[in-house]
């Protein structure tokens, strides 16, 4: 286990109860791990709780902003005086959407890494075609992704098979985070588009957002220690 591998995984606190999102922190920050807040934890503890776990801990907001460019800018702005680490918005919501969000966090020092959402891990071909895109999913993610450059955004979130296309898309430093990935041998719930740790890392992903398979487990520490040396290198 190496810290470098430790400090890209990011564990996804989805939990109802601020209480349980906490202990899980707690227990998990010896290992140098990021934390993802996404709407569940959110809607239950709100502002109050994400500053609290910003003041310590990497936080990584979820909540991917998608609606006009001042709301999205002023969310963004407010995300980030609560010191947050990380957050997103939605590609789709296009090219004046995400550059506003990226103007509104210039003012600060310690600005957050700005993200933008492509295709949800969940998504098949399938789902796209119903939803009126004719686009494959690599397509589409790398038409998004070159958008989300091209607006000063500091990378994506896609799944584990889009890494490699992304990267050719835009640039070696532009960052993925993945969600959809699980341990060798795991089930992979409501994930669509799927890859283990090591997998990740061999295809040159950034972080890496796990979130049932650490903590469901019957021993979290555990299971995230083993998922970071299933990420092997260094």
């Amino acid at each position: 286990m190496t810290a470098k591998n430790a400090e890209r995984l990011i564990v996804a606190l989805d939990f109802s109860k601020p209480d349980q999102a906490l202990e899980l922190a707690k227990q998990l920050s010896p290992l140098g791990v990021g934390f993802k807040a996404g709407l569940e934890l959110y809607m239950a503890g709100g502002p109050v709780l994400l500053a609290e776990l910003a003041s310590r801990y990497r936080v990584f907001l979820d909540l991917k902003f998608h609606d006009i460019p001042n709301t999205v800018a002023a969310a963004a702005r407010t995300a980030a005086a609560l010191g947050i680490w990380m957050l997103n918005v939605h590609a789709g919501g296009g090219r004046e959407m995400m550059a506003a969000a990226r103007e509104a966090l210039e003012k600060f020092d310690n600005r957050p890494i700005l993200l933008a959402v492509t295709v949800l891990t969940s998504m098949s071909r399938q789902s796209l075609i119903e939803t009126g895109c004719t686009d494959n999913v690599v397509e589409r993610v790398c038409l998004l992704s070159g958008l989300a450059r091209e607006c000063g955004l500091d990378g994506v979130i896609c799944s584990p098979l889009e890494i490699g296309a992304v990267k050719m898309a835009t640039s070696q430093d532009f960052l993925t985070v993945t969600p959809g990935v699980r341990p060798a041998g795991d089930v992979i719930d409501d994930q669509a588009r799927v890859a283990t740790p090591a997998e990740v890392v061999e295809a040159g992903g950034d972080y890496l957002v796990v979130g049932r398979p650490i903590t469901r487990a019957a021993d979290p520490l555990r299971a995230a220690e083993m998922i970071i040396a299933e990420m092997g290198g260094s």
